[in-house]
């Protein structure tokens, strides 16, 4: 098999177990086991537990913006675009491995002095902002520029708030209703 594909059947295999049972509840021998690996080619590929979870970081990141940017451009132009955000939620959601959001899972386990996850962490969190702005900036006329970074973070709080409490009520009606407040504040 070659190197990449060693490497990214561990990434996906450390994905799957961080999300599912937490960074801190995931031992190496774990990922060893289930990626059906010896623990040198683990090491060949990376150094250590923490580097295994940056990759993991950036593996869901990708996929996830990339999602959510053509599930969202794919809808009809307007107010649509913004909103879709919550239909892509509620689509995600309803996946049987949803677990809430990775990033504030592996957030809260790691320490608070650790940077190098923190960072990463994010850098994924703005450049989902980022995406929001492009929604407003392409979607919403009545919008001004210099109101385009509030109101993203704004829809990316009341996003936020949707994931974590979706996930802790094991119900839809957060997504629903952040929707709803989405839809009076972008009206």
């Amino acid at each position: 098999m070659k190197h990449s594909e060693v490497k990214n059947r561990i990434i996906e295999t450390a994905s799957f177990l961080f999300y599912k049972n937490g960074y801190n509840s995931t031992g190496i021998n774990e990922i060893i086991s289930e990626a059906g690996i010896a623990k040198a080619t683990l090491y060949n590929h990376f150094k250590s537990k923490e580097e295994i979870c940056l990759a993991y970081l950036k593996f869901k990141n990708s996929s996830f913006i990339q999602d959510v940017e053509d599930f969202t451009t794919s809808k009809p132009k307007g107010k649509a675009q913004v909103l879709a955000i919550f239909d892509f939620l509620e689509l995600f959601f309803r996946d049987k491995d949803f677990n809430g959001c990775w990033c504030i899972k592996t957030v809260s386990e790691i320490p608070k002095d650790n940077e190098i996850i923190r960072a990463e962490i994010q850098l994924q969190k703005h450049s989902f902002i980022d995406l929001i702005s492009k929604l407003i900036t392409n979607n919403l006329e009545n919008v001004k520029e210099a109101q385009v970074k509030s109101l993203a973070r704004q829809i990316y709080l009341l996003y936020e708030g949707a994931v974590g409490e979706s996930h802790l009520h094991q119900e839809d009606w957060p997504i629903k209703e952040t929707k709803q407040l989405c839809s009076q504040i972008i009206s």
